[in-house]
């Protein structure tokens, strides 16, 4: 086995990343997923917040006589991303039967 070979088994991590409407739900789930890892053993790095993702919508309030009138909304996307390094099988086992609260996306990298 050469030297390349060796490194990458050793260095086996797992990749989660969360998407979130609610800055305090994605905060709980990290806190929840950080919890479950290092019960099981594994290294944590993060939580790292990614940049917050806006997306702004106008809406006319009225359609035919003042055209000036509009209603601007706001969607917040929160994102953070979690790295965990050199997992256990018993971490992966708590990670899939993790309960995370409604609203929340979960992206699991290998």
């Amino acid at each position: 086995m050469s030297k390349m070979e060796k490194t990458k088994e050793e260095k086996q991590k797992i990749r989660i990343k969360i998407r979130a409407y609610d800055h305090k739900i994605i905060d709980q789930s990290v806190r929840t997923i950080m919890d479950t890892a290092t019960r099981t053993g594994a290294q944590i790095s993060g939580p790292i917040p990614l940049p917050v993702e806006k997306k702004k919508y106008t809406v006319l309030s009225s359609t035919f006589v003042h055209k000036n009138a509009r209603d601007q909304y706001e969607m917040r996307v929160h994102k953070r991303l979690v790295d965990i390094i050199e997992p256990t099988p018993a971490t992966i086992e708590a990670l899939t039967n993790l309960n995370l609260p409604a609203g929340v996306d979960v992206e699991i990298k290998m």
